[in-house]
């Protein structure tokens, strides 16, 4: 499936099946051995208060705690499978419960959340809450904005989305040690006041063409700043999604597509 381009490989797992070892997700995740994917899930039985729950990994076998496309994904495909009939329903996926809204036009809401800003919540390190950091990068002072949404985001505002350092920074500030946890690095062009235009580099992928939570951050951190509106158009490289917040301890809410593009079986 693939949301906006940022593609996944669901596994159905509500009978039990096993999760893939690491080794066996890095297989399954090459791009020429194997299918390639962005993230892998895993469609699991729900909790008491949850329709289903999910786990993702990344390509490299590590374990993810959230992934906004991912989740819109795994909505549709709970339902294409025929394991949750009702439009809207509950995932639980890693500490949270993320509510779904499956609409007749192809696109998916979820409730993304309350955005974290506190250093110790993201986790980020820092002496006290601040708007803007700035954090050294082999002795380059990077200015960017740091919040959780489930898992670390760091947004760095750029001028240009074409001359963005996606390919030089991504790599630094996804594994700078203020990032214990490591963090997903969004390159963000604050367009207008309801306008972002985003490029985002996951922990433990690379770039990819979208990232849902990636997309919030921006909004959030945008928001926080007094750059963006309550609701807001994030322009990815994959399409667009419609990322609404009404701040303070409101949750996030993120609506785009979802793709079914084939299914299959793999030896591994």
């Amino acid at each position: 499936m693939q949301g906006l381009g940022n593609d996944f490989v669901m596994l159905d797992c509500m009978s039990g099946q096993p999760v893939p070892s690491e080794q066996q997700i890095r297989a399954i995740a090459d791009r020429k051995l194997g299918v390639g994917f962005d993230q892998l899930i895993c469609l699991q039985p729900g909790r008491p208060d949850t329709a289903v729950s999910m786990s993702i990994y990344n390509a490299d076998g590590s374990a993810a705690e959230q992934c906004g496309n991912g989740v819109r994904c795994l909505a549709l495909f709970a339902q294409r499978m025929g394991h949750v009939a009702a439009p809207e329903f509950g995932v639980f996926s890693s500490d949270r419960v993320i509510q779904v809204r499956v609409g007749d036009d192809g696109n998916v809401s979820a409730n993304m959340g309350v955005p974290l800003f506190e250093p110790d919540a993201i986790p980020f390190q820092a002496e006290a809450l601040r708007d803007w950091y700035d954090v050294d990068v082999g002795g380059e002072m990077v200015r960017l904005g740091a919040v959780s949404m489930g898992n670390p985001h760091a947004v760095v505002p750029v001028q240009s989305l074409l001359e963005a350092p996606v390919d030089r920074l991504g790599p630094k500030l996804e594994s700078h040690i203020r990032f214990p946890q490591r963090a997903n690095v969004g390159f963000a062009r604050f367009a207008s006041y309801n306008e972002v235009d985003l490029r985002v580099f996951e922990r433990g992928v690379g770039e990819t063409r979208a990232c849902g939570t990636g997309a919030c951050a921006a909004v959030a951190v945008g928001q926080r700043q007094g750059l963006l509106a309550n609701r807001a158009k994030v322009n990815l490289l994959g399409g667009s999604l419609d990322i609404e917040w009404k701040g303070g301890q409101t949750p996030v809410w993120m609506t785009g597509p979802a793709t079914w593009v084939y299914e299959g079986k793999i030896e591994v």
